[in-house]
């Protein structure tokens, strides 16, 4: 063990986020997917719904109208998202704040996808905006794909109803939550088109909202999962991903001309190609198509990408869901081109080294883009037979996040062992080197502190007093 020095989490020149349940599965818990992927994600995208004026409410509307003949998603009274649990007469223990802690304490930030009918009071919103308080750096996509149909809050008000109902919600959650920042996600521009949909509408939520979007899948079957896509039937498209890529980027020049020229950060919040139309062949060289053009890009123009998602009922996912057991997934082959590519230089954070450091340390999380943590330099003579780390005294209780080798582990408060040897399994390491074992501390509950200060919804802190006990051998306990 060598030098103990600060270090700092910064942005990737690329963020990429992911989607984890929706109408089209469920979610699937971090530890599974860290393991996965080996990396943690900027953010995890997390969809629910809020209709509380309806008299199906709170159940999930495809369980109060199962007997109902539908035959599209979009067709309940409302949208069949997993139900909001919080707002206005609600609580904080059930859905979806079991899932923001779970992905808070893994060192992400989260996305909270919300449909929300228009029609509820300022004080459902400002309920809403007091939930949302406790999850740090935390974004919110509010009634998203809002210049489509198909949504329940499109109907239930017109265009400019949804446009001035975003509105109204960004502003009281500035108010009551400014540790949130708000997504807008609308239609871009027709191909033939010198304006984006609805654009009389919609101009004044690129102006309200923090960060703007759309999503683009460059192959989908909507009809799913009603319609299998076929060659004889129509709901389904799959579109040219160089095409795709350059009406997005026209799309946020119109953005920025109507907000008076100034920039904001530019999403594609649902982003994939559908397996169900295209294969899982064709489905994995249509995205990467698209990374290579991003990468070729030197207009920064476009901030990130949410994949979607990780495991599907359909074909949209890095995993299927087995149909003989909902919590299996099937390994698809766009897999490990994704996680080849979120380890690439240009799609994942840096840790920087800021100078020496003494205990007790003080780490400060402020989310996946902004935090401070420490670095163990840790020798070895080569690859290790045994790499692992032992958590006593009052490290036992901590939550940790680490970075090895450029794989990342997880330490759960409670957990007193974790075994780095899957970041040396590929054999790399020949001759002696040096490596760091570098140490984030993410809230322990998934929330903020309110009593640790001024910054407490935007930074979280902890106190490490003493460091692992760390384990390397490079010969087997028997040779």
């Amino acid at each position: 063990m060598n030098r103990l020095v600060k270090t700092q989490l910064t942005p990737a020149k690329f963020a990429v986020d992911l989607g984890d349940g929706s109408e089209r599965g469920f979610y699937v818990n971090q530890d599974y997917i860290l393991r996965k992927l080996g990396r943690p994600h900027r953010a995890i995208n997390i969809m629910y719904c809020y209709y509380p004026l309806d008299k199906e409410w709170p159940a999930r509307v495809s369980e109060a109208c199962k007997d109902s003949d539908i035959s599209f998603q979009w067709d309940y009274p409302y949208d069949d998202y997993f139900p909001y649990r919080g707002g206005l007469g609600g609580n904080t223990e059930g859905e979806p704040f079991t899932c923001m802690r779970d992905i808070r304490r893994h060192g992400q930030d989260v996305v909270l996808t919300l449909t929300c009918d228009p029609n509820v009071s300022d004080e459902h919103i400002i309920a809403i905006a007091k939930d949302l308080r406790n999850y740090g750096r935390m974004m919110l996509r509010l009634n998203h794909e809002a210049t489509g149909d198909w949504f329940s809050f499109t109907k239930r008000t017109d265009y400019q109803g949804v446009a001035d109902f975003f509105v109204r919600f960004v502003n009281i959650v500035k108010e009551y939550a400014p540790n949130v920042q708000t997504i807008t996600c609308i239609g871009g521009l027709e191909p033939d088109g010198g304006q984006i949909e609805k654009e009389k509408e919609f101009a004044q939520t690129l102006k309200a909202a923090d960060i703007w979007s759309i999503d683009q899948y460059l192959s989908l079957n909507w009809g799913w999962p009603y319609e299998v896509a076929l060659k004889e039937n129509s709901q389904h498209h799959r579109k040219d991903p160089r095409a795709i890529y350059d009406l997005t980027k026209r799309s946020f020049d119109r953005f920025t001309y109507l907000n008076g020229g100034v920039r904001k950060p530019m999403l594609i919040s649902e982003f994939n190609a559908d397996g169900d139309v295209t294969g899982p062949f064709e489905q994995l060289n249509d995205v990467k198509k698209f990374c290579d053009f991003i990468k070729e890009d030197p207009d920064r123009w476009l901030s990130g990408f949410t994949f979607y998602q990780f495991r599907d009922d359909g074909r949209l996912g890095l995993e299927i869901t087995d149909p003989n057991n909902s919590d299996v997934g099937i390994e698809q082959p766009i897999l490990k081109y994704y996680k080849d590519m979120i380890n690439e230089d240009f799609f994942k954070p840096g840790i920087e080294d800021k100078g020496e450091c003494v205990l007790p340390a003080k780490l400060r999380w402020g989310g996946s883009e902004d935090s401070e943590g420490l670095g163990i330099e840790l020798s070895l003579e080569a690859d290790p037979v045994f790499a692992e780390a032992y958590f006593e005294g009052s490290l036992a209780e901590a939550n940790l996040m680490m970075e090895i080798n450029g794989q990342w582990f997880y330490k759960a408060p409670g957990v007193k062992y974790v075994d780095f040897m899957p970041a040396f399994f590929d054999g790399g390491i020949k001759e002696p080197k040096t490596v760091m074992l570098n140490i984030f501390a993410p809230p322990a509950t998934g929330e903020n502190d309110p009593s640790q200060g001024e910054d407490w919804q935007t930074n979280y802190y902890y106190e490490m007093k003493e460091l692992p006990r760390i384990r390397l051998e490079f010969e087997p306990v028997v040779c």
